[in-house]
Formats: structure tokens, sequence, C-alpha cells
């Protein structure tokens, strides 16, 4: 004989039915570990299809290689050897040589940002030799891998991925999962982060997107007004060497943000080995050289360099090779007007 199920048995048959359905939902979801929760994120800041994003970053792979490449980061040798790498001959020619072949463009993008044509040479210098090492990760994968599996670092690098996520096609070089960069998840020569493309990349060409990759005018347009969002002072130091008194006052500095005037400085056992304003602001750094300690007076640009890698050797290289990109550039000039 058949009896009618009661609704309350139904339900209980139901019921595990249901919580199946349910597990299995955010199993397929989740691919990375708190992955859901950011696709709900970013389609209520965007309006952006949940389930496109979900097969974007389904599609992202973690990296063991790129977790490796975290935990050896090259500011973490010494001075001495880190500056061996970038300050070599055939970087500084390349660099002489940039510049001479895109110098009206390069004086065209100073004059406008206030930051000297060598300065953002130097930038691509470092960054990429020149756009010739822009970084072999899919960028996806280099920022799923860091926001979910990364945990020193894991809030920053999960905000970096839902500024990519959120930003729109006209600022980036090509479709999401097209785009090379960094183990970091850096793009383009100028190694921008999205939150730096997000703040400060320009379609300095005036197409009607942003290219970091193949258009030098938004590159180099780019690199300047980050510099000059961050406070460049145009036609201000950037650094000096110091000549350290052996009875000289100890300061405690754990950033590269001026702190004191020069003159200070000088009270307490600093002195500048070049000329500069005794009211000028600075701040001391030391490295270690082949030799022995190296000390310096830097200053407000020095400290706008650090915005766009905080390490301080980083920032010292940079300016080291603006310098002599910058004197070779001279040279050549003098050469040609001595013919």
């Amino acid at each position: 004989m058949n009896f009618p199920m009661s609704r309350p048995f139904r339900l209980s048959l139901l019921l595990p039915l249901l919580l199946c359905l349910s597990a299995c939902s955010t199993l397929h979801a989740e691919t990375h570990p708190g992955e859901a929760t950011l696709i709900r994120e970013v389609a209520t800041a965007t309006g952006k299809s949940p389930a496109q994003l979900e097969a974007l970053l389904g599609g992202a792979q973690k990296q063991q290689s790129i977790i490796d490449a975290m935990n050896r980061p090259a500011e973490s040798m010494a001075w001495s050897d880190y500056r061996k790498i970038f300050m070599t001959p055939t970087r500084i020619d390349d660099g002489i040589a940039f510049y001479r072949e895109h110098q009206a463009l390069l004086d065209r993008v100073s004059a406008e940002y206030g930051v000297p044509a060598s300065y953002l040479v130097a930038i691509l210098g470092v960054e990429t030799n020149y756009g010739r090492v822009t970084g072999g990760y899919k960028v996806l994968d280099a920022l799923v891998t860091l926001a979910f599996y990364y945990p020193p670092r894991a809030d920053f690098f999960r905000k970096e991925l839902k500024t990519l996520l959120e930003l729109p096609s006209d600022k980036l070089a090509g479709p999401l999962d097209s785009l090379q960069g960094s183990y970091a998840g850096a793009q383009g020569w100028g190694q921008f982060m999205p939150s730096s493309i997000k703040a400060y990349a320009v379609d300095a060409d005036h197409d009607g997107r942003i290219d970091l990759m193949d258009s030098l005018p938004d590159i180099l347009a780019s690199v300047a007004n980050y510099f000059h969002a961050h406070g460049w002072v145009k036609g201000g130091p950037v650094v000096v060497r110091a000549q350290v008194d052996d009875k000289a006052h100890a300061v405690k500095v754990d950033h590269s943000k001026p702190l004191y005037p020069v003159e200070q400085f000088e009270a307490w056992g600093y002195a500048p080995l070049a000329k500069v304003s005794p009211g000028e602001s600075s701040t001391l750094l030391s490295l270690d050289g082949s030799d022995g300690s190296l000390d310096w007076l830097t200053f407000q640009n020095f400290y706008v360099i650090t915005r766009y890698n905080r390490s301080p050797m980083y920032a010292m290289v940079v300016h080291q090779l603006a310098d002599a990109i910058a004197a070779g550039v001279k040279n050549d000039r003098m050469a040609r007007a001595a013919r």
C-alpha cells in the first residue's frame, strides 16, 4: 500500500540533498581558498559577471616558484653585490642609446612632469633592462599565488588582485588572462602593480587605452606621473656623499623620509661632500661598500624613488644609473658639437 509522505518527512529527505548541492557549489567556487568572497566583492563593486570572474581565477595556477622568489629578493644582498647587477658598462651604454633614440619624447615628458629624463630611463633600465625582461609569469598566477598562498603578505596581494580584477579593459595592455609580468604581478616596462596602474598610469599617446607594454609615451609618462604624484621636487637634490666625523652624534634612521636640515647633520658630524643648501631637509643613509661603510645625505627626491620601491639600495642604484646615463648623454652632445 502506498501512503503519501508527510511534509516533514519529505523535507527530511530533501535536506541532505540540499546540503550536498550547497557543498558541491562551494567546492566548485573555491578553486583557491577565499576566492568566492573576492568574486562577490568584485562583482558587487563593478557589476562584472561572477561566472566570468570565477573562470578567470579558476584558470590561475598556484606557482611554488613565485613563493620561492618572494623569499629571496635581490634587495636582501649586500650593497656592493647589488650594485654590480645594474651598474655595468652594457646597461649604462644601453641607457645612453635609449635616451639618444627617444630624446624628443623623453624631453617632452620630462618638461611636463618636472622629472629628469635620465631618471625615467634609469627606472626602465633597473626594472626591465629597457623593456627586454618584463617578466615570464602570468599576472593572474602571480597575484593568485601571493594573495591566497603566501600568508606573510597575503593582505597586500589580495588588494592588488582585487584591483586588477576591477580595472577596466582600457587600462590594461590586453585581456586579463593574457597579461605577463614579474613574480610579484608587476606589469610593463616600468613594472607597475595594479594599484599603481589605477592611480598613476597615463594614456599619453591618446589612443583611448593605457598600454604599459607597447606604448613608450604611456610607459614614460606613467613613470614620470608616479614620481610627480609622490612629490618629486623639480631641480632638487637627490643624494650627496657625506664625510662622517669620528665623534659624530649617532642618529637612528629607519626610513628614507627626510628628517632634519643639512645644517643639523653637519653640526652632528655629517658633512656633505657637495654643495647643498644648509636648510635642505635630509636624512642619513649608510650602505656597506667593498672597503667599509659608505655614507650619504639623502633628500626628498631620493625618498620619492623609494616610493617606487622601498629599498634604499634600489633608490641608490637608480640614482647612480641616472647619473651615469646623463653624463654619457652630455659627453655625446659635447663630442658632436666639437666636430
